[in-house]
């Protein structure tokens, strides 16, 4: 069996990842790293500013709104991604099914619980509503379907209070692929979606895929990205089951390698060996894929310092990298208002990794113009706690 060591697989993640050699566009960005992750809006553009040789907050905008060679859609693990629009039939038809599944079988539960008798009817009822109104193809926000539909404020229990049922129908729908998020109604920064339907912003609403074809596809485009990865990896990425995952992992072919510490990993059968790039810094963004790529991350973070840097649930915050490993993160001056970025890194990463993330740094600042980004995966280390 192929053994792939840990620096082998830092070498694969800077090379596949556009963190030496950067990508020519954003749609090559975006298919390269499989999806990005948008859960937070800012992630989008700066995951894409670390990768992206010169790109703008208007090159983004222009792919995302007004090209749409990439869209929104939410899908693994209940999470916001940006997809190059050739994956979503598989997404459709495997984790995001999963998903909307979920979703509606909370609605049905917490509308019974609100005094709804026919659940399943009124949720049929409201998102034949919401996709009659969204049919002339002008984007709404939720305010504004709310006063066409006014059951989208329905309240719900929610831990000790409750919140509205808009949300979630949404999210639903959404997963289901019926309506997409198209532009983004505030500062790109925030997260402010004005709603459509998928007919009017692709053209036509996709065509899911068999629900084993579509996992197969995904975890192919997740081998190229992040392989060699363990069935732990994959399974917590795609928010689905062992069961799906091994029959996933068979239908293409995937070939067994061991990986430092005894573990097993999985790359594509022709999966090549990658260059090793001279040293490299990078900063990069809370949620952003490559840091999220992987469950276990031992080959790339010092188990030290996963409590510095991610939450309670797994969630990244900002992360300062130095030749393949996190060294730190990155935050903006809070007590200037230029908002520049600093560092807060391990003391002992020597002058060459500091310089070079210094300029990174120093780069990022320019590109941010004063723009500060408001994280709410803001990691412990971010907060004020210091690396050990």
């Amino acid at each position: 069996m192929l053994h792939i060591s840990d620096a082998q697989r830092r070498v694969r993640l800077a090379s596949r990842h556009g963190l030496v050699r950067r990508f020519d566009t954003i749609e090559a960005a975006v298919r390269g790293m499989t999806v990005l992750h948008a859960t937070e809006a800012a992630t989008v553009h700066l995951s894409l500013w670390a990768r992206v040789a010169g790109v703008t907050v208007a090159d983004i905008e222009r792919t995302l709104y007004d090209e749409r060679s990439v869209v929104k859609q939410l899908a693994m693990r209940r999470t916001l991604f940006v997809f190059p629009r050739d994956l979503l039939p598989a997404a459709l038809g495997s984790a995001a099914r999963r998903v909307a599944m979920q979703q509606r079988g909370r609605l049905a539960k917490d509308l019974a619980a609100s005094g709804i008798t026919t659940p399943e009817k009124w949720i049929d009822e409201v998102a034949s509503a919401v996709l009659e109104l969204l049919a002339d193809g002008t984007t709404r926000t939720m305010s504004e379907m709310r006063e066409q539909v006014p059951e989208l404020g329905h309240m719900r229990p929610s831990g000790p209070g409750e919140l509205p049922v808009g949300p979630v129908v949404m999210a639903m729908l959404s997963a289901e692929g019926r309506v997409l998020r198209g532009v983004n109604a505030g500062h790109w920064r925030l997260n402010k979606p004005a709603w459509t339907s998928a007919e009017h912003w692709l053209g036509q609403r996709p065509t899911a895929l068999e629900e084993s074809e579509g996992y197969a596809e995904l975890i192919h485009r997740w081998l190229g990205t992040f392989g060699p990865g363990t069935e732990a990896d994959i399974v917590w990425w795609l928010g689905a089951t062992k069961t799906a995952v091994r029959r996933a992992l068979a239908t293409v072919e995937a070939v067994e390698v061991s990986l430092d510490g005894g573990g097993t990993g999985w790359v594509l059968p022709d999966d090549v060996q990658d260059e090793r790039p001279e040293p490299w810094a990078a900063l990069l963004p809370s949620l952003d894929p490559t840091v999220m790529g992987w469950k276990e991350r031992d080959f790339y973070l010092d188990p030290a310092d996963k409590p510095y840097l991610f939450d309670s649930n797994g969630n990244a915050g900002n992360t300062a990298w130095w030749d393949g490993r996190i060294v730190g993160c990155w935050l903006q001056d809070a007590e200037d208002p230029a908002a520049p970025v600093r560092l807060v890194i391990h003391d002992n990463v020597g002058n060459q990794a500091r310089k070079a993330l210094e300029a990174e740094a120093e780069r990022l600042t320019t590109w941010l113009d004063g723009v500060r980004i408001t994280n709410v995966y803001a990691s412990p280390q971010m907060r004020g706690l210091r690396l050990p």
